[in-house]
């Protein structure tokens, strides 16, 4: 299940590769068990009238409440692996109380996502309205918007060392975070390493996932570890590199006394994710693994069994392409259809 190399990548190794970018509490506890079943974990709440806010509460966890809600996005498999056993997570989690709906992109490209594609009017906007039809598909989880930054991006040129990718200015991240703040959204800063590594490039961005409202996104997609160029070749991440993003986080977690973090990992082939199994799911950090990829609805479907429901981490997204998705005679999913998958993603993308 291949997916063709994407053509917007090809215009962003020319449209950005020559910009100049500079390189620059804890309210209660619960007891945590590490390998239980979903009966026994954490639950938060959070106001309606500050959707993307999830804050601890110091209450005790409904834990039936909980399990109720993570057996909804396990959607009956009656093969048993959803919903996954795992940790408890520390209060305050953004998952399964919510669904996020993200706009991906980059604000030097028109090619990378709708996130830099449109106007900054229109597109939250938009934004606006996709939350909206998740919230009609599924009233029983709160939609909160969110926008998912490409922060380091994977280049077709070596640089002046050699790494393959180029980091934006933090400028542009703190206009995401204003913008993110108008509509109350999350934002996630997303990382595409090329010749580098998620252990060299995640900690850059510390003073923002420091942040309580601010997450984090690895595509091993642009992740050569044999001196490919990026985009000659289809990456990959083993259990190790996600697992160094996941120490990351989980010590920040823990340094700010914060609430969870969510890592958002993309896939759309098997080889783009190695010993799976092996990957830490602990209190501090909820893992996503979304299915990335464009293609007609068969297409997706069958790449988000092989590659996401038969290889079960924790929880679950969806990729929504506007442009590739909807090539030709075919159209892009709508939030009911995607609600029928088997798990339900907890984390939907537009690109």
């Amino acid at each position: 299940m291949k997916k063709p190399f994407p053509v917007y990548l090809l215009f962003t190794l020319i449209i950005i590769g020559t910009v100049n970018c500079n390189e620059s509490g804890k309210a209660g506890s619960i007891s945590i068990v590490s390998a239980v079943n979903v009966m026994d974990t954490a639950h938060a709440e959070t106001g309606a009238d500050e959707p993307a806010t999830i804050t601890p509460l110091a209450v005790a966890i409904d834990t039936a409440e909980y399990n109720q809600k993570m057996l909804a996005l396990g959607n009956n498999d009656p093969a048993g692996k959803w919903p996954v056993k795992t940790v408890y997570p520390l209060p305050g989690a953004v998952f399964p109380d919510h669904r996020v709906v993200a706009f991906y992109g980059n604000l030097y490209s028109k090619r990378m996502g709708i996130l830099g594609e449109i106007p900054r009017d229109s597109m939250l906007g938009k934004l606006k309205e996709e939350v909206a039809a998740w919230q009609l598909a599924d009233p029983s989880t709160k939609a909160i918007p969110a926008l998912h930054y490409i922060a380091t991006t994977a280049q077709g040129a070596a640089g002046r060392d050699g790494k393959y990718r180029l980091r934006m200015p933090h400028h542009q991240i703190d206009t995401i975070l204003k913008w993110a703040k108008e509509i109350n959204a999350l934002t996630f800063v997303d990382v595409q390493v090329g010749h580098s590594t998620v252990k060299e490039e995640v900690p850059l961005f510390e003073k923002y996932l420091a942040q309580p409202n601010v997450h984090l996104g690895i595509d091993p997609e642009f992740s050569m570890k044999n001196g490919e160029r990026p985009g000659s070749k289809i990456g990959t991440f083993s259990a190790d590199d996600i697992n160094d993003a996941v120490d990351f986080l989980a010590a920040l977690v823990r340094k700010h006394k914060l609430s969870p973090k969510v890592l958002v990992v993309h896939r759309f082939t098997r080889g783009m994710i190695t010993d799976y199994e092996k990957i830490r799911i602990v209190p501090e950090v909820q893992v996503v693994i979304d299915m990335d990829g464009f293609g007609d609805k068969e297409l997706k479907k069958a790449t988000y069994k092989q590659y996401i429901y038969k290889e079960p981490v924790q929880f679950t997204g969806f990729k929504l392409f506007y442009k590739n998705d909807n090539a030709g005679s075919a159209t892009i999913f709508t939030p009911g259809e995607l609600m029928q998958m088997v798990p339900r993603p907890v984390y939907i993308q537009y690109q």
